[in-house]
């Protein structure tokens, strides 16, 4: 009996790690007969196990969606693998409560030998908090799920300065960046690509008709479509600067990554954005060059409070202090 159990662990683990397998297959690696393997996947569907059949010569098996929930039967290196992954989802804005209790319940079951494994790995890592507002996991599950069916999705929206709208996209990807999810889709309305807070997103259900995928862009391109969208979707505050230097001087100078445009050998422009103007002219401050600001009233009006606030700092500083 007890070879009979491992033999139906074996076999079920081979069902889980690539969709088909033949009769032949599965008796060659469990050295067994193809009758013993039709035994097996029988007791496994009694089990509640949906072993799937092809008929005819190029026919086998294959391990159906539904019913029992397989145990998954995982080596000490994938063990370790996924302790890990739900260590450092444990911050990640959204999961992090979840992916909690789930490590907490493996590590129960764990042999002794990897809970000391993944001790070792916690014991050395620190975890930083995440500052970002929490998405309920049941959003981000809706998200994925109509990203992988193909499935449009319409929801409310809440903009940064508040006011609401509704929305129906193609959504194609979930990305998490500095502590916020955010969705990149394509919008019908405005037929362009778009990038939208999943913490701002109220999906409504069920999920609308199928679409027809589009081709992503290429790899430079999402991201630098991401950058923009997570910048748009992010900041309260953008200003287009034209600086009196090369754009290799400006990267060198900014401490976060930003899109520059030459505009000829001793110059170029960007678009920094922020919540906070004050927190634009620290980042232009930083430049060490000329510059100009368009578009952003608020901001040329820190920087000639802050110029004036310097220079009375700069006369009083030169000052010599007072003999007593």
């Amino acid at each position: 009996m007890l070879e009979t159990s491992a033999r139906l662990l074996r076999l079920l683990s081979l069902l889980q790690t690539r969709p088909d397998w033949t009769s032949t297959e599965l008796a060659d690696r469990l050295g067994v007969t193809t009758r013993t393997v039709r035994n097996d996947v029988e007791r496994l569907r009694a089990l509640g196990y949906p072993v799937n059949a092809r008929p005819g010569v190029a026919g086998g098996y294959r391990l159906g969606s539904g019913g029992a929930l397989p145990p998954l039967l995982l080596d000490d290196d994938e063990v370790v693998a996924v302790a890990v992954g739900l260590r450092t989802a444990a911050s990640v804005t959204g999961i992090g409560e979840t992916s909690v209790r789930a490590l907490a319940k493996l590590q129960q079951i764990l042999p002794s030998r990897l809970r000391h494994r993944i001790s070792a790995f916690q014991a050395a890592t620190v975890a930083m908090p995440s500052s970002g507002p929490v998405v309920d996991p049941d959003v981000l599950t809706t998200i994925a799920g109509a990203c992988r069916d193909h499935h449009r999705l319409a929801f409310d929206y809440r903009t940064h300065a508040g006011s609401a709208a509704r929305r129906s996209v193609e959504p194609y990807r979930l990305v998490h960046h500095r502590g916020r999810w955010y969705l990149v889709a394509w919008d019908p309305d405005r037929d362009d690509w778009r990038t939208f807070r999943v913490d701002r997103m109220d999906p409504r259900t069920p999920t609308g008709p199928r679409f027809t995928p589009r081709s992503l862009p290429p790899d430079e391109e999402l991201t630098a479509q991401i950058t923009r969208g997570v910048s748009e979707a992010t900041w309260r505050y953008r200003a287009r600067v034209v600086v009196e230097a090369s754009a290799d001087h400006v990267r060198s100078r900014l401490p976060i990554p930003v899109d520059v445009a030459e505009l000829g050998e001793q110059r170029c422009a960007f678009s920094p954005g922020s919540d906070h103007p004050e927190m634009l002219a620290l980042y232009l401050g930083m430049l060490d060059a000329d510059f100009t600001v368009a578009d952003a009233p608020e901001l040329v009006a820190v920087l000639g409070k802050l110029a004036e606030r310097y220079q009375r700092a700069s006369v009083s500083s030169r000052v010599p202090p007072a003999t007593p």
